[in-house]
């Protein structure tokens, strides 16, 4: 085991106890991950051993005493008193100063982890929304400075809301300085990237590659006419793919880590992760060694920063979902957080289909999270959704699931008869029939400009949240969507916006947007009154910790999704009606669950009718505990 002492000679003694005890502790996650990457792991482990300990001596006091927090409050991060809220920083404020005046709205909502969208600095013009970064270790200009940063940290972290920031692992922009020097012609940045000389090699990858944007970037190469060979550019191409088959690309992004969480980053997204690892014959997503990456740079983190969490910004299948969290041998050594995209996805279905019968079995069939890790459950966030129905799932409720994703595009698209939503479609490819949807919450549940719907949009808005609330893990709303904003209808003017309708869902949050929350009877008042509400019940049930794993009760009305969640401190059952007509359920079943039943979240009476059924109204959402 290599220890550092000379980096750490001039700390006191017990800050070296400190980290000589983590060192300890991670250095066998640490090595058994290099191992699996390297050939000479012994050298890489020594490393990062290195890049911890001068990461260690930079932390401050008031860092070195929340890591110290954390450790003594490891779950903290799955208490039922987490609630998300999303935000461009620029769009719901100007900058990182003004961002700080501008608390009280998040606060009031309920807000204890917030993440700021991309905000370092990205290449001039288009940059994917902030994803193709230029420097990892510079805020965008417009936005403020490393300092502005660390001082909203600071402030978040006095208020109880963990600060989350993007940090882009699959690649770079074009032109940061690392594709600048490759171009160059030097040698070691070369090695850095993934470049060919001819086609012979990128053809014979395309063959088993699908096309991310196959509108504005098909293919997954692009001929540099300045580097005269071609580079992997899995996105766009000015996003140039990272070779993190040369470890020097992990030793570089181990220091980022660092560098982000010595300003007070708390939890740090792990982009596009699944794309990390290139294996000829395979899609290069979801590869084992993007696993051990994580678990390398985490053990890494943990030496010198244990208050910094992993998310991984997994989008991938249900079946491949699960070892982002870890399973196996990662078991709890890789990320502590991931996107539940299934569930968004299937809540969406349910609403449209006005059956939970595919969500109950897919969902269901979901294996629990490891104890030490949590969901992130979300209606919306910053991209496009993507109809990931599992075809085997589908084909078990007797349903094609090609033909379900048509369906739901349709419906989404607001071209389905009888369809309520305002979606409009995001990169159709005609290949394979695929067609992704933008939207805001509002737009797409019947709340949109031409409001087909608005009691309906108003229900609905209200039960998709109350169900990602309860499923466990932290619950994030999408900036603009706790006001029931319709969407940005002039999304297309602003420049570099016009080709990505992305955009629509991305509106700017004025002070007038958030005064308006005040105003009685107002969309945005029903709409954020509704979803602070859900945050403050939440706050307030212990069975809603992550640790109590999630049962989908099966045998109950086609028309609901019935859920529960059971810890030492009680249980609770959420009954969700995702039609628009009354649904009923044996009031018995409540009361064999250990209940005394009462519902806490709209504070419903609970009855049964003759026939022992309790019935809920059209798109209820019933927590009873």
């Amino acid at each position: 085991m290599h220890t550092p002492r000379e980096i750490l000679r001039d700390l006191p003694a017990h800050r070296r106890e400190t980290f000589e005890l983590r060192l300890e502790r991670w250095w066998p996650d640490l090595h058994d991950a290099v191992t699996a990457l390297y050939p000479d792991p012994d050298a890489v482990a020594a490393a990062l051993v290195d890049v911890a300990a001068r990461g260690f001596v930079a932390r401050s006091e008031e860092l070195h005493r929340l890591d110290e927090r954390r450790l003594l409050q490891p779950d903290w991060f799955q208490r039922p008193e987490m609630f998300g809220y999303a935000c461009y920083v620029d769009r719901y404020s100007s900058t990182l100063k003004g961002l700080a005046h501008r608390l009280d709205h998040l606060g009031d909502l309920g807000v204890t982890y917030l993440h700021l969208m991309p905000l370092l600095r990205p290449r001039p013009g288009d940059n994917d929304g902030g994803y193709a970064v230029m420097d990892y270790r510079a805020v965008r200009p417009d936005l403020g400075t490393n300092d502005d940063l660390r001082d909203l940290a600071t402030t978040l972290r006095e208020r109880g809301i963990s600060p989350v920031v993007d940090l882009v692992l699959n690649h770079v922009a074009r032109e940061h300085e690392w594709a600048t020097r490759a171009r160059a012609g030097d040698p070691r940045y070369r090695n850095y990237f993934h470049i060919f000389a001819d086609r012979d090699t990128p053809d014979a990858y395309e063959r088993t590659l699908p096309e991310v944007f196959p509108d504005f970037a098909p293919g997954s190469f692009t001929f540099d006419s300045e580097l005269g060979e071609w580079v992997w550019t899995t996105f766009n191409e000015w996003q140039w793919d990272l070779n993190w088959a040369n470890p020097e690309v992990l030793l570089e992004f181990a220091d980022i880590v660092l560098h982000l969480a010595n300003l007070g980053i708390e939890v740090l997204r792990l982009d596009a992760i699944a794309f990390l690892w290139k294996r000829l014959g395979t899609n290069c997503q979801n590869q084992p060694e993007v696993h051990a990456i994580t678990q390398a740079l985490r053990a890494t983190a943990r030496m010198a920063a244990p208050a910094t969490l992993f998310k991984a910004e997994a989008i991938v299948g249900p079946r491949d979902l699960l070892p982002y969290l870890g399973l196996g041998r990662h078991t709890g050594r890789v990320s502590d957080i991931a996107y539940h995209n299934s569930l968004m996805v299937h809540v969406w279905s349910m609403l449209a289909s006005g059956s939970a019968a595919l969500a109950r079995h897919a969902l269901g069939s979901l294996p629990p999270t490891p104890p030490n890790g949590t969901w992130v459950t979300y209606i919306r966030c910053h991209d496009d959704i993507g109809w990931a129905i599992d075809d085997g799932d589908a084909s078990d409720r007797g349903i094609t699931g090609e033909g379900h994703r048509r369906f739901l595009s349709d419906w989404y698209s607001g071209e389905f008869d009888g369809s309520w939503a305002e979606g409009v479609v995001f990169q159709y490819n005609r290949d394979t029939g695929d067609r992704r949807i933008s939207g805001t919450t509002a737009a797409l549940s019947g709340l949109g400009h031409s409001r087909r719907d608005p009691d309906g949009g108003f229900a609905r808005i209200f039960l998709a949240h109350a169900i990602v609330a309860v499923w466990g893990g932290i619950p994030v709303v999408w900036s603009g969507d706790e006001l029931g904003s319709p969407g940005d209808p002039d999304w297309a003017a602003e420049p570099g916006h016009e080709d990505d309708n992305r955009w629509v869902h991305r509106p700017r949050v004025t002070d007038a947007d958030r005064a308006r929350r005040f105003e009685q009877g107002s969309d945005a008042q029903r709409v954020f009154d509704g979803i602070a509400r859900i945050a403050r019940v939440r706050a307030g049930l212990p069975m809603l910790h992550a640790e109590a794993p999630v049962e989908v009760l099966p045998d109950v009305d086609d028309g609901l999704l019935v859920v529960a969640r059971r810890h030492p401190s009680g249980t609770l059952v959420g009954i969700f009606n995702v039609t628009g007509s009354y649904r009923s359920f044996p009031y018995s079943r409540l009361v064999e669950s250990g209940l005394a039943p009462r519902e806490v979240l709209s504070q419903h009476e609970l009855v049964a009718d003759e026939d022992g059924l309790t019935w809920l109204p059209p798109y209820a959402a019933w927590w009873i505990v």
